[in-house]
C-alpha cells in the first residue's frame, strides 16, 4: 500500500510540475508576443511570423496546395474543375452548403461553403480540400469615401508529401475529365442565333442564346430503325476519337446532310441528336451574313461540343463562286456588295478555320439535294447523307404509341397497307393522330385523310393518262 501510495504522489508531483512548466512557456509567448506587438515593427513581426511557420513546415509531412479562383485576369481551369468536382463529393455530415440557381437554367446546385472541409479518396489516397474566402479593400473610382471591397476564393489542397507526383499527374487532371462530363450531363441546352448588331464588338456576344426545351429523342423519332441506329453508332464513335482525329491529322468534327421532303422530321432529328449529346445547338442564317469574314468571326464565336444547323442550304442564299464575273463589270465599286462565296463556306466547314474548335457536328438541312453543288457534298465536308423518306408502316407505329399509347389496333394493317402505296409524310401522319379524342377516332380520321390522298393520287395519274393520249393523237 506503501508504495502505491508514493507512486501516485510522484505522478501527482511530475503532474504538477508539467502543468507549471506548461503555464510558464505560455505566459513567455504571451508576454514575448506582448512585447513584439509594442516595439517591433509590422514588416519585422511578419518576418519573424514566417520564419516560425517556414520551420515548422520543415518538420511538417504534409504538403498544401493553394489553387486560386483567377489566374491573373481569367478564370483558374482547376479551381472551376474543382468547384464543380467537390460538389459531387459533399458528405452528409457537412453543415453548411451554398446553394444556388441561375434564372435560365432547370436544376439547383449546390457547392461548398467557404472555410468548409471535403474529404476526397483517390487511389486509396485522402486528400482534404478547404475553401478560403478572404476580403480586399482596393480603391473606389467612382466614390474615394467608399472603398472597393471584393472577395478572393481559393481552393487549399492538403495531402502527404510523398504524393506530389500522383496529384499533378493523376489527380488533377482526373478531376478535370470528371468536371468536364458533369458539367456536359447536367447543363441545360441552349440554342443561339447570331446578333448581327454585334458583329464588329466583343465576339463573345455574337451568339444569343435561349434554352432549348425541343422534346424531341431517338426513341421517339419516326424514321427507320436501321439507319436509326446507324446514326447513334455514328455518333458515339465521333464523340470518342479524338486522339484518333489528331493522329490523322483532321479537324475534329463531323458533317451532316439531312435532305428529304418538308415534314420529314429533319428538325426533329437535330433536336434528338442535342438531347442525346448534349451540345448546344447554332442557327445560323446565311441570308443575314453579308461577307465571309463574317462568317469567320461566327466561327471563332461558337463553343466546343456543339452542333451547327443550316437549314435549307439549297435556298438561304445565292452563293457567288470566286470565279463568278459581274454582269456589270463597268459598275462603280461603291455598287458592289460583298457576299459570302462558296469558297468561303467551304472554308469554314472544310479548310484552316474549320480547325478553330474541336467537337462540332456541322448540319446542312435541304429539301432538293440536287440543287447542291458537288463541292458541298463531297466526304469531309458532309460526311453521313441521310434521306428523310415518307413515312414507313414502322413509323407509324412510333407515332400510333407516342400520340395514343396503344401498340397494336385492328386498323393497323389496313393503315399500313394504305401508307405504303401513299407518299404521306410523318408530319401529316401525326396532325391527324392529334385530331381524335381517343384511339379510334384518330385512326379513322388517319384513315380518311389516307383515302382522299389516294383518290388524289389516282385521279392526278389520270389526268397524267389523259395528257399522254391527246400528245399521241397529235402526233
Amino acid at each position: 500500500m506503501a508504495s502505491n501510495s508514493s507512486t501516485a504522489d510522484a505522478n501527482l508531483a511530475n503532474a504538477k510540475a508539467l502543468l507549471t512548466a506548461a503555464a510558464s512557456f505560455a505566459a513567455t509567448v504571451v508576454l514575448a508576443r506582448s512585447v513584439a506587438n509594442d516595439l517591433l515593427p509590422p514588416q519585422l513581426r511578419s518576418y519573424f511570423y514566417n520564419a516560425f511557420l517556414n520551420i515548422f513546415d520543415r518538420f511538417s509531412s504534409q504538403l498544401t496546395m493553394v489553387i486560386d479562383e483567377r489566374d491573373g485576369l481569367g478564370p483558374n481551369q482547376i479551381y472551376d474543375a474543382a468547384d464543380t468536382y467537390l460538389a459531387t463529393r459533399i458528405s452528409p455530415s457537412t453543415h453548411r452548403l451554398k446553394v444556388s440557381k441561375p434564372e435560365k437554367e432547370d436544376s439547383i446546385t449546390t457547392t461548398m461553403e467557404s472555410n468548409q472541409e471535403i474529404t476526397d479518396t483517390f487511389n486509396g489516397v485522402q486528400f482534404h480540400w478547404v475553401l478560403v474566402c478572404s476580403q480586399i479593400e482596393g480603391q473606389n473610382f467612382h466614390n474615394a469615401r467608399l472603398p472597393f471591397r471584393s472577395t478572393v476564393r481559393s481552393f487549399e489542397l492538403c495531402f502527404h508529401k510523398k504524393h506530389r507526383d500522383m496529384v499533378l499527374k493523376s489527380y488533377l487532371p482526373h478531376i478535370l475529365h470528371q468536371a468536364k462530363e458533369i458539367k456536359q450531363q447536367t447543363k441545360t441546352l441552349k440554342i443561339f442565333t447570331f446578333d448581327y448588331r454585334q458583329m464588329f464588338g466583343n465576339i463573345s456576344k455574337l451568339w444569343v442564346p435561349t434554352n432549348l426545351d425541343h422534346p424531341s429523342t431517338f426513341e421517339k423519332l419516326a424514321m427507320n430503325s436501321e439507319i436509326k441506329n446507324f446514326i447513334l453508332s455514328d455518333l458515339e464513335r465521333f464523340v470518342k476519337r479524338k486522339e484518333y482525329y489528331r493522329k490523322v491529322g483532321k479537324a475534329w468534327k463531323r458533317g451532316y446532310l439531312l435532305y428529304g421532303p418538308p415534314g420529314t422530321g429533319k428538325s426533329s432529328l437535330i433536336a434528338a441528336m442535342a438531347n442525346y449529346l448534349k451540345f448546344d445547338v447554332y442557327d445560323l442564317e446565311l441570308t443575314e451574313i453579308q461577307c465571309n469574314s463574317d462568317l469567320r468571326k461566327l466561327l471563332i464565336g461558337m463553343s466546343n461540343r456543339s452542333i451547327l444547323v443550316v437549314e435549307d442550304i439549297d435556298c438561304s442564299i445565292e452563293f457567288q463562286d470566286r470565279e463568278s464575273r459581274s454582269e456589270e463589270d463597268g459598275a462603280s465599286s461603291t455598287r458592289r456588295r460583298a457576299q459570302v462565296t462558296l469558297s468561303g463556306l467551304l472554308n469554314f466547314i472544310d479548310g484552316l478555320w474549320s480547325s478553330c474548335g474541336d467537337e462540332r457536328i456541322i448540319i446542312f438541312t435541304t429539301n432538293r439535294k440536287e440543287k447542291l453543288d458537288p463541292a458541298l457534298l463531297r466526304p469531309g465536308r458532309m460526311d453521313v447523307h441521310v434521306h428523310m423518306s415518307y413515312c414507313s408502316p414502322c413509323g407509324f407505329r412510333l407515332l400510333a404509341s407516342n400520340y395514343l399509347g396503344i401498340e397494336n389496333h385492328e386498323m393497323f394493317i389496313e393503315i399500313e397497307e394504305r401508307i405504303l402505296s401513299t407518299k404521306v409524310t410523318p408530319a401529316a401522319v401525326a396532325e391527324q393522330l392529334l385530331k381524335g379524342e381517343d384511339s379510334d377516332k384518330a385512326l379513322r380520321h388517319l384513315m380518311e385523310f389516307l383515302e382522299a390522298k389516294e383518290r388524289e393520287k389516282e385521279e392526278a395519274e389520270a389526268e397524267d393518262g389523259e395528257k399522254e393520249k391527246a400528245a399521241e393523237n397529235i402526233k
